[in-house]
């Protein structure tokens, strides 16, 4: 079936073209990458994948929210998070609870088993809330579901700033206005955006009618609180009466009510005696002013009002920003403006601080430019390494059709892009490639065969040698310069051509005698990778992704390899007789097209004309076609070097693109030209290899136990933090730090940060957004810290270059100057102190493709690491914790996913708060003792240190005046809080209306004591008759999980050290304390470590199976491949090899004497991000796509040397040897081939800085030191078969 399809696409050749077509049309449809803009592409129509920055590894979760304004956590605790966790604790597919209650609201988050569906466990939690008991939460207490959103939701966060027509900062606006303005008008237009989950606002002051009562004028009046609550509430009431007739005219009839200013609440009626009434404004004050609140934003000092888009669960979240995005440009000309005392026009403008658009077209771009680099190092190594352009075609252009056909399939499954799914790609490109290459070598070689058969046909060879035409005519020269010509198959003679139907024939056969060792290759491959198909958890949601896509790009080159090549390859090799005027006119128009692309300014022109000029010089028979066909390939490495150079920039982009080029043009040559020597000494080797096979096989043996003792004494962690391009610093104050004491240190916080050069914008938060999805105390602050790219980039996010004048000072479009201390200066230039500037921004900078790229940081900041600690080194304020080194997403991750705000701590459980704190502070002493700990950053919960003021009410002292409990409750709730009576209707707008003492009434508490309780039959009593009022500590929050009480001890680890010996080493240092007595755990007191190193926990446990059953699932393939056992280990054993020369390459990577020199002026360390590499599940699923391409190579090898027996059958020791250098011999030129590509094409990736390198670096890393090793596997095989041969001969002598 299979061979009757590829000979019915090479007969039918259309068939083969519109399969491409549709193939390469569907993929740009689909494609994830920003392709939209392409002039070649605009007003194609485009239905990208979901793309997102990195995968959303976070908990199968929902969030059930509780309001009960203003009670305490305790209160809250108690009557709401605890009665409601039991009850939702019986959902089905639940498999813990973890709960947080805070002043004034409760949050509980259900965290279901992987394998339930999203909306699926929502509707289970409606039921659930719908059918809850009566009375099991207080009156009034509504539960609701948070938002259909996760942790990665947050993607979009605003401010909203009054701005000129310019874009200017001009002020001029109220905080209350600006919330008004967010709340009924920026929020839900916005929400309307597809996509959306919800809109939360942040920041300002809510605007509320709030009446403050004079209880001395209610006393001379004799009104009662309940008369001034009764008269607000019935002073804004509106009605409809129905409908009235008129002329036959029907009218709707409306009772106008609703308070529309402050002196209708004035003129509210309490009471009226003798036609005389008492109204509001004649026992209180009434005005406007702000709610409390419980969430503060500042942007770099200034207090602002902003707000944050959430998207919705399974929503694409580039397509979302773009929704909003077009949403604020609709509604952004609507929003109001106002004329400032200086004349200035200041309109409400919406100002993005954090978008992830950037972040997401950075990390695909990364991952574009590797996969570019990667395609075209594979084209310069295939037209090196085989030596015909037709070939290299055809080998190359399958990569980038696989690619589409990956996105096709990526939007079909609906598997999102992101920076681990599409580095499934990169690490496959070896693996796609040796499948071009096993089949274009082989039907290369058939040609050859062919041409060399047809030759000697038309000749007789004679006895000397040499070769006489069998007509006479042609003499010995001429005969053996045709023949010399035979193994460049693009410089045959027309006489040699096979015919159309010949060449046919030929390209099936070749394929056919391959097919099964292409389909058996890439099918162990493919199955191999099945196994992490099985994992599940956060590790599970990182690489099934990567093994989707690693899997599509075999099985779409594997459909590639065996149902287009053939086709199109039938085509390019076919017989072609072009009339020389035709030949003349091809050329002229290609120097035409070069001509036209240099004048465009694209320099690739050179090219077409290059190919002209040796094609005008072969007709003029100036050269012949072997010599042609050799500048042609000259003509094509240098283009690709170049190409490489201009985009690949490996020395950086402040380094010349002659140094850049004379970089690449060392690293690939040099490779290319070790191997190719490899090649030519290679029978050599093996043959000493097979004479001395003891000696030889101490070799890989002595690898192998390298590879085993560096494994066992490698560190361990979950996964390498992805560099998001912003910081997230999480300080926290004292927990007795009140709103404006809070509100002033975050303000010192921003400005701090600010002042650092490399910062674009920071802006911060203390406390909470209006959102389910933000628990945050006041006391927590979240400062999103934006730092400015390395290189000034261009509006579509691109390094971009600008003008610089002779001197090599950036020119501004105002004729002024920048001055970068990046580039060197001569001392002797002399400006105008007015004319130079020492900052700018891309829209002051002249885009000059010629120029300089601008660099933004100081020429001492070498990474974001070194910002980091410029931040830390700011931020260092008294009455502030310290902040592990955090990131957006990666924080809210952490977040929901443990229930902490830092990716390392311990989880403490016990019967109390004060026992959970109390052993929490050991730990948090015992922790800052423990090596690869970071000191500062250790931090145990302080959950008891909130001050309450605990006002008990003395009920004999009720009894005697009269007075119940409710009553006093009511004057405390009044007195000190407030009461929300009603609300008012202005529009789209609503306020509250609340009732409450004046502050000066209620500051301290003697005031409290103060306060008069009215009693019925007599005079008021004070307050403080009828109660008693202490201070005591309390929780400023309460954590808990499934109805246990819970506290964290935050810590974080050292630069240069792995996260798992870092907990080991807390685990033995606590209970080193636990034996000698200095720690005792007290009664119902347990900890557990807990963040991402439950998640190693899990993955290593994973893996343990998943490695273990790869392995066996490619034996299995291999057996039933080769049915022999011993063969099937004899290719086990390239993995073997391989395995152990990635772990070696990970050993190398942190050794710092490795690569420690300066090439170029560049230390090669720094350029290929040599550091320690620890053991991650990055790290793993590098060495399963290995497996993988070490076995490729193991089972083409192993095929031929069984072909090469069964044909020859030897029947010595000697001939067993020769059978086994010729089979090695001819398969020797495709393994390489592959293996120099993996090499050479992973090279871009591990130089690349880009963001997402920082994940897939450590997936290159074990593929690229196992494929150089991996080349001892080439003698490895050879001399095991040999073995095996030789033993089976001297046994049957024996017989």
């Amino acid at each position: 079936m299979l061979n009757k399809s590829i000979k019915f696409l090479i007969e039918n050749k259309l068939v083969a073209v519109l399969l491409l077509a549709l193939f390469v049309g569907w993929g740009v449809v689909n494609a994830p990458f920003n392709w939209e803009t392409s002039r070649l592409l605009s007003g194609f129509p485009t239905d990208p994948v979901s793309v997102d920055a990195i995968p959303d590894i976070g908990e199968n979760q929902q969030i059930v929210f509780t309001k009960w304004q203003g009670r305490s956590p305790q209160d809250i605790e108690d009557q709401i998070t605890y009665p409601l966790t039991t009850s939702l604790l019986g959902i089905p597919g639940v498999k813990t609870i973890r709960s947080s209650s805070m002043f004034g609201f409760s949050s509980i988050y259900i965290i279901f088993e992987e394998d339930i569906e999203f909306y699926w466990s929502r509707s289970r939690i409606l039921e659930k809330l719908n059918s809850l008991p009566a009375n099991l939460l207080p009156e009034g207490v509504n539960p609701s579901l948070g938002p259909d959103a996760t942790g990665l939701g947050q993607i979009f966060w605003y401010t909203l700033e009054g701005r000129d027509k310019d874009g200017n900062v001009t002020g001029g606006w109220d905080l209350q206005e600006l919330r008004s303005i967010q709340d009924y008008y920026v929020k839900y237009g916005l929400s309307s955006a597809s996509g959306v989950s919800e809109v939360a606002s942040i920041g300002g002051y809510v605007q509320e009618y709030q009446v403050d009562i004079d209880p001395e004028k209610m006393r001379q009046y004799n009104v009662s609180m309940g008369d001034v609550v009764k008269a607000v509430k019935q002073s804004n009431q509106d009605i409809g009466a129905q409908t009235l007739e008129i002329n036959q005219a029907e009218y709707l009839v409306r009772g106008l009510g609703y308070v529309k200013s402050i002196a209708d609440i004035e003129n509210a009626v309490v009471d009226s005696e003798n036609f005389t009434s008492i109204r509001i404004k004649d026992v209180a004050n009434v005005h406007l002013g702000p709610a409390a609140r419980r969430g503060i934003l500042d942007k770099e000092g200034a207090e602002v009002v902003g707000g944050v888009v959430v998207a919705r669960y399974g929503a694409n979240p580039l397509e979302v920003i773009n929704n909003v995005k077009a949403q604020i440009a609709e509604i952004s000309a609507g929003l109001p403006t106002k004329t400032l005392s200086d004349g200035r026009t200041s309109q409400v403008t919406i100002v993005p601080f954090y978008d992830r658009t950037e972040l997401i077209q950075e990390t695909l771009g990364t991952l574009n430019e590797a996969l570019t680099l990667e395609i075209l190092i594979t084209i310069l190594v295939i037209i090196i390494m085989v030596f015909n352009l037709r070939a290299s075609i055809l080998i190359s252009g399958l990569l980038p059709v696989a690619v589409l056909m990956v996105f096709i399939t990526m939007k079909l499954f609906n598997v999102d892009a992101n920076i681990v799914a599409l580095s499934g790609i990169a690490i496959a490109i070896g693996t796609m490639v040796d499948v071009g290459v096993i089949l274009a070598e082989n039907m290369i070689r058939h040609l050859e065969e062919a041409k060399a058969q047809k030759l000697e046909v038309g000749n007789v060879r004679l006895e000397d040698g040499s070769w006489k035409s069998a007509d006479g005519q042609r003499d010995e020269t001429e005969i053996n310069n045709e023949k010399d010509s035979i193994p460049n198959s693009q410089s045959q003679s027309s006489s040699l051509e096979p015919s159309v139907s010949s060449i046919n024939k030929i390209i099936y056969n070749a394929t056919a005698e391959v097919s099964g060792a292409i389909l058996t290759a890439v099918l162990t491959t493919i199955i191999s990778f099945l196994p992490v198909f099985t994992m599940i958890g956060a590790e599970g949601k990182l690489f099934r992704p990567l093994a989707f896509t690693k899997t599509m790009a075999l099985t779409a080159s594997l459909i590639i390899a065996l149902f287009l090549i053939p086709p199109i390859a039938a085509f390019l090799f076919r017989k072609t007789s072009v009339r020389e005027r035709t030949q003349y006119a091809i050329n002229g128009a290609l120097i035409l097209l070069g001509i036209l692309a240099i004048v465009y300014g694209f320099w690739l022109g050179l090219i077409l004309i290059a190919f002209a000029i040796t094609s005008f010089l072969k007709m003029r028979g100036t050269l012949s076609k072997k010599r042609k066909n050799l500048l042609d390939i000259i003509i094509s490495s240098v283009a690709i070097v170049v190409l490489l150079a201009e985009y690949w920039r490996p020395l950086g982009f402040d380094r010349s693109i002659v140094m850049n080029l004379i970089f690449v043009s060392i690293i690939c040559f040099g490779l290319l030209g070790a191997f190719s020597i490899f090649r030519i000494y290679y029978e050599r080797i093996l043959k000493w290899a097979l004479q001395n096979r003891y000696l030889f096989l101490l070799i890989p043996a002595t690898v192998l136990t390298l590879g085993i003792i560096i494994m066992r004494n490698t560190g361990k962690e979950f996964m390498p933090a992805l560099n998001e391009g912003s910081f997230l610093l999480m300080p926290t104050s004292l927990p007795h730090a009140g709103v404006e004491e809070n509100k002033r240190v975050l303000q010192q916080l921003d400005m701090a940060v600010a002042s650092i050069p490399e910062i674009e914008t920071v802006v911060g938060k203390a406390g909470r957004t209006e959102s389910a999805l933000d628990p945050a105390p006041l006391s927590m602050y979240e400062n999103v810290i934006q730092y400015k790219s390395e290189y000034m980039r261009n509006s579509s996010g691109e390094r971009q270059r600008y003008k610089v004048n002779d001197d090599g000072l950036f020119v501004l479009k105002n004729d002024k100057f920048i001055i970068n201390p990046n580039n060197e200066i001569d001392d002797d230039v002399n400006y105008d102190e007015t004319s130079l500037k020492t900052t700018a921004t891309r829209e002051n900078l002249i885009e000059d493709d010629d120029g300089e790229y601008y660099r933004n940081w100081r020429p001492d900041i070498e990474s974001s690491d070194d910002i980091w600690n410029e931040i830390v080194r700011v931020t260092k304020l008294p009455g502030v914790t310290s902040a592990p080194k955090l990131q957006p997403i990666e924080t809210r991750l952490v977040m929901l996913q443990t229930g902490m705000r830092a990716p390392m701590g311990i989880k403490v459980k016990g019967p109390d708060l004060k026992s959970i704190e109390n052993f929490g502070l050991q730990l948090e002493d015992i922790l800052k003792q423990a090596e690869g700990v970071k000191e500062q950053a250790v931090f145990a919960d302080r959950i008891v240190g909130k001050p309450y003021l605990l006002i008990d009410i003395k009920r004999d002292q009720l009894a005697r005046y009269g007075i119940s409990i409710m009553d006093v409750q009511e004057i405390l709730q009044v007195a000190v809080g407030g009461m929300p009576l009603t609300q008012t209707v202005e529009g789209r707008e609503r306020y509250a209306v609340r009732v409450r003492y004046p502050r000066e009434l209620r500051a301290n508490p003697d005031d409290l004591r103060n306060i008069y309780v009215p009693v019925e039959k007599g005079s008021p009593v004070p307050l403080g008759e009828l109660v008693e009022i202490r201070y005591e500590q309390g929780p400023q929050v309460i954590k808990s999980e499934d109805t246990f009480l819970i506290g964290y001890v935050l810590f974080d680890k050292l630069d240069g050290f792995a996260e798992v010996d870092v907990v080991e080493n807390a685990q033995a240092l606590i209970q080193e304390n636990i034996d000698n007595g200095s720690l005792v755990v007290p009664q119902g007191i347990s900890y557990r470590f807990t963040g991402t190193y439950e998640n190693q926990l899990r993955a290593e446990k994973t893996l343990s199976v998943v490695v273990p059953l790869c392995l066996l699932v490619i034996f299995l393939i291999l057996y039933f491949q080769f049915r022999s056992v011993s063969t099937s280990l004899m290719v086990f054993t390239a993995i073997a090899v391989a395995f152990a020369g990635g772990f070696i390459m990970i050993w190398l990577y942190g050794q710092d004497w490795f690569f420690n020199f300066s090439f170029f002026g560049e230390n090669l360390r720094d350029l290929f991000n040599m550091k320690t590499i620890n053991l991650s599940v990055a790290v793993w699923v590098g060495f399963i796509a290995l497996f993988g391409i070490a076995t490729d190579d193991g089972v083409v090898m192993a095929t031929y040397l069984d072909q090469s027996f069964k044909s020859n059958e030897p029947d010595n020791k000697k001939g067993i040897r020769l059978a086994t250098l010729e089979a090695a011999g001819k398969r020797i030129r495709p393994c390489l081939m592959t293996t120099v590509t993996t090499v050479l094409a992973l090279l871009p990736v591990l130089t690349s800085t880009g963001k997402g390198s920082d994940i897939m670096i450590p997936m290159a890393i074990p593929i690229f030191g196992g494929m150089i090793i991996d080349v001892t596997s080439y003698f490895l095989l050879p001399v095991l078969y040999s073995w095996k041969k030789e033993y089976a001969l001297s046994r049957k002598g024996r017989n």
